[in-house]
């Protein structure tokens, strides 16, 4: 065996098995130990709709890809270097996934007659050659965990079994030169009641870790030095999480009592299990019995002063449809979430997709724009969490947050700030009367009207569905107060522009083909981009919208000055669409995946390249 480690640049792991096998706690643990040794990582869990599918079936297995480098990481990555897979049905559903010529570990106690024909293998593909091209590690995971823990009593054979995937780790951090601290330290906080658990999980984890060090089908282990990245505190962190602390810092900037009104739903559940555990925060979680409950309650709490949230997916803002056109005729500060899944209906709950843009755009009756903003990636949730707030705290009307299933789940290193480092956030609270005060006086700049929050003497008005009188705030069925007032709804949002970034040019700044995206596809973007301009072609550009509606100011400057623009989305070209009618006169191309999965890079630079040829 090689004693010297091979150096790597980056590699891309993928933990695959049972949706029972623990493999999202692995890929999470793999993956946050990289990120406390100071690797750049992005990640990709993969997982069935089911809560727990059929056990070895091909529908039911479970993922976690992860990719960790020494240089920056801007998406989970396409082949994997390295694939453990727990069972049969985990190696048939992602073997094409794996680079030619490297490396799949495999338990082959899972091999039995009844998982291969579960996975419908005619022959097992451990002893017919199908494998031949792949350096494959045999181990017996499950009898080598089973004899670890023959000493520990009061275990019964499910708790034993359950604790081979820390086998499987044991093995991939000794591989990867990873230490075994932080998952240990999981354990202790995880497990501090179960003190039998902890051991189990501890002694399987550290049989794993030596039983790679002897085994002689691994000629080596490797390095993946730490990446240069800005000075810092940092911690690796998922979607879901960001946006929960986003908002937990906009309040406290604030000073804001944060209220949120929700309904679970996958893949948005999280924000609400986050935010619910900081009550301390002066956080008011409500679960309510329903996406309208949710979000008609968050109106209510906004009404009474509160910055209010409400949290889904694409079928819930659908149901949330008729209360956000409410919030935005009484022109409440309201912010609603929707973490984006596959569609329509129940669609693909547990994949990803940004078929919601249109929804999110005009899904409501009537003349009812509302502002449209979109993360890139699970960092930036934080971020966008955060101006979201600010948006509709200084602009007071209801603002759309999109993310989508892929990074929600995802997750990346985050830089930590303190809140004074976050912008300051304006709002238009009114804490007494004025002479001659008026419901719908406005300010200047941004057409926001005051927020006159009940109980306050001399403040007392109408608030509700039915058009109000442009200056009393009283009932008024008056043709042209209608038509006024529709308008001025529609100015205020324009004038948003004046309160967003520019949109920025990536790469080439002028050239043959523009690349646009939006929302969630930054990271695969950019990358695929970043690829063909390390290849030498210098006359493609990246432009990605996070702000959607309104869009940035400079945005017909930008398309102008390609001849190609082609516009990557995964949908049937929702966001293209919209470039068309809004820049009749410029060609926009289109690029589409729906298929439940984000864009891989070779998939993009061969679209490109074609398009430049």
């Amino acid at each position: 065996m090689n004693t010297q480690p091979e150096v790597l640049e980056a590699v891309i792991i993928r933990f695959v098995g049972d949706s029972g096998d623990g493999m999202q706690l692995t890929g999470t643990q793999f993956s946050g130990t990289s990120a406390m040794f100071g690797n750049d990582v992005a990640t990709f869990p993969n997982y069935p709709a089911e809560i727990r599918a059929p056990q070895g079936s091909l529908y039911g297995v479970s993922g976690f890809q992860v990719h960790i480098g020494s240089v920056e990481i801007s998406t989970p990555g396409d082949e994997v270097d390295l694939l453990v897979a727990m069972n049969p049905a985990g190696l048939k559903t992602n073997l094409h996934a794996v680079k030619p010529g490297h490396t799949i570990i495999v338990d082959t106690d899972s091999f039995s007659k009844k998982n291969l024909d579960k996975a419908q293998y005619a022959t097992n593909p451990l002893e017919d050659g199908s494998l031949d091209n792949y350096r494959v590690i045999e181990v017996a995971m499950t009898s080598l965990t089973k004899e670890a823990l023959k000493d520990i009593e009061g275990l019964d054979n499910k708790s034993i079994t359950r604790t081979k995937n820390m086998f499987a780790l044991g093995m991939v951090y000794w591989m990867y030169d990873r230490t075994l601290d932080h998952t240990i330290n999981f354990f202790k906080t995880k497990f501090k009641s179960k003190p039998r658990i902890i051991e189990a999980n501890t002694k399987v984890l550290n049989t794993g870790f030596y039983y790679a060090e002897t085994l002689e089908l691994i000629p080596n282990s490797y390095v993946i030095s730490p990446a240069k990245m800005n000075a810092g505190t940092y911690r690796i962190i998922m979607g879901n999480t960001a946006i929960a602390w986003g908002f937990l810092a906009a309040a406290e900037k604030t000073g804001l009592d944060l209220f949120l009104g929700s309904y679970p739903i996958t893949p948005a559940s999280d924000i609400l299990h986050e935010l619910a555990k900081h009550k301390h925060f002066g956080v008011k979680a409500l679960q309510a019995e329903d996406e309208i409950a949710g979000i008609t309650s968050a109106i209510g709490a906004s009404f009474a002063g509160d910055l209010a949230i409400t949290t889904t997916s694409g079928p819930g803002l659908a149901l949330k449809g008729e209360a956000l056109g409410l919030a935005m005729m009484i022109e409440m500060p309201l912010v609603v979430v929707n973490v984006q899944r596959g569609g329509p209906s129940t669609g693909l709950p547990t994949k990803t997709e940004q078929s919601d843009l249109l929804q999110a755009m005009y899904g409501r009756n009537g003349e009812s724009p509302v502002i449209v903003i979109a993360a890139g990636s699970p960092a930036s949730c934080f971020d966008f969490a955060y101006e979201a707030c600010r948006l509709t705290l200084e602009h007071m009307t209801p603002v759309v947050l999109l993310s989508d299933g892929y990074i929600a789940n995802g997750s990346g290193p985050w830089k930590i700030r303190t809140v004074d480092e976050m912008p300051d956030i304006k709002n238009h609270i009114l804490t007494k009367a004025y002479d001659e005060w008026h419901p719908y006086d406005r300010d200047e700049d941004t057409l926001a009207r005051k927020w006159a929050i009940p109980g306050t003497p001399g403040l007392e008005h109408r608030v509700g569905g039915l058009e109000k009188d442009k200056v009393s705030g009283n009932v008024s069925y008056v043709p042209e107060n209608h038509e006024y007032m529709i308008k001025i709804r529609a100015e205020k949002i324009q004038r948003v522009q004046n309160n967003i970034p520019d949109l920025d040019i990536e790469f080439a700044q002028e050239g043959d083909l523009l690349v646009i995206g939006w929302g969630g596809t930054y990271g695969s973007l950019h990358s695929a981009v970043k690829q063909m301009s390390e290849q030498g072609f210098d006359n493609v550009g990246f432009a990605h919208f996070n702000y959607l509606n309104p869009m940035p100011k400079n945005t017909r400057d930008v398309l102008e000055r390609f001849k190609k623009v082609v516009v990557c989305e995964l949908n049937n070209g929702q966001f293209a669409h919209i470039l068309r009618s809004y820049f009749p006169n410029i060609e926009i191309d289109q690029f589409n995946k729906i298929q439940g999965l984000p864009f891989n890079n070779s998939e993009l630079t061969q679209k490109f390249k074609q398009m430049i040829a």
